[in-house]
């Protein structure tokens, strides 16, 4: 997996919630509380989601085969979506049924101070695996605001870290404030109203996910600014007059497929036109690295023919 697969981010989130995992089973042993039971089940469900992760930048490096032409870089894509199903289904759904059990047949929290003691090295830790998901992004988020890097990024991985840690600390919270009412008033239904929000708090997180994986597995085309560059480097070529029209779409995160029908002059040879496009490709690649697989289709520049381009498009 690449730098931009954010794994160091993704083995600190995975050591995090294995360590919170048995922290938390622990005390919902000794406490019995709702709320620490739907934790327990929240940091497994994102350690076997860091797993996957994992698995899919593997995955994803396989190399092209005759079945795959265009290798297998949305592996990537597909495991993450993988992942918000799972944080739904098993981190949502079990924490939306604990806590509606929870009400329904109210119990007090014993020995809390286990409980108290594990949600505070449990937002510690969380805290830290955060901050680490935080320190990868940053290079990738440029100017850009968190919520555009979450909806811009075509890398998945740290996307997908970032909401799990941000999502493990809002719930380790709703957690924290769910035992201490049920300690304070005496009413263990409070534990379940903590467990209910837990479960609300992935289901959002979950749609979100898989809303946007949903986005990259379909196929998305480069950013506009990605784009600017390649239309740049066509027409900086000599033999190119102008880009007629321009597709590119997403590979994987670190390979771009770009399309392109390019103007040239009605009275160039087939040499010069082939020489044309091989500065051209030669261009793209340096403006844009992760251009991997380039085609381009020399034609004659009219005016009516952009127009039905643009209007089939």
């Amino acid at each position: 997996m690449s730098a931009g697969g954010g794994t160091k981010a993704i083995l600190a989130a995975l050591g995090a919630n294995l360590a919170i995992a048995v922290a938390k089973f622990v005390a919902f042993l000794f406490t019995g509380s709702s709320s620490m039971l739907a934790e327990s089940v929240h940091s497994v469900a994102d350690s076997g989601n860091q797993a996957l992760l994992m698995l899919g930048g593997k995955r994803a490096a396989k190399g092209r085969t005759r079945k795959h032409p265009f290798g297998y870089g949305r592996e990537r894509y597909f495991y993450a979506f993988v992942v918000a199903v799972v944080l739904f289904t098993i981190g949502a759904l079990f924490s939306l049924y604990e806590g509606w059990h929870k009400i329904a047949d109210p119990e007090p929290v014993e020995s809390p101070i286990w409980a108290f003691a594990v949600l505070i090295f449990a937002i510690v830790a969380e805290g830290f695996s955060f901050r680490t998901a935080i320190k990868e992004s940053r290079a990738l988020k440029g100017d850009h605001s968190w919520v555009a890097f979450i909806r811009r990024a075509k890398a998945p991985e740290l996307p997908v870290v970032l909401l799990e840690d941000f999502g493990a600390l809002i719930g380790l919270v709703f957690a924290l404030l769910g035992v201490t009412m049920a300690v304070v008033t005496g009413d263990g239904a409070w534990d379940g109203v903590g467990s209910l929000a837990i479960g609300v708090l992935l289901a959002v997180i979950a749609i979100i996910l898989a809303t946007e994986t949903k986005s990259l597995l379909i196929g998305e085309s480069a950013t506009p600014e990605v784009e600017e560059k390649i239309c740049a480097a066509l027409e900086a070529a000599p033999e190119v007059s102008r880009v007629i029209h321009l597709r590119t779409l997403h590979l994987g995160p670190e390979e771009l497929l770009v399309a392109a029908k390019i103007a040239v002059e009605h009275d160039d040879t087939a040499g010069e036109v082939a020489r044309g496009i091989d500065e051209a490709e030669r261009r793209i690649r340096e403006a844009v690295p992760i251009a991997r697989v380039i085609y381009l289709e020399p034609d004659l520049y009219r005016a009516d023919a952009v127009s039905e381009q643009h209007a089939g498009a």
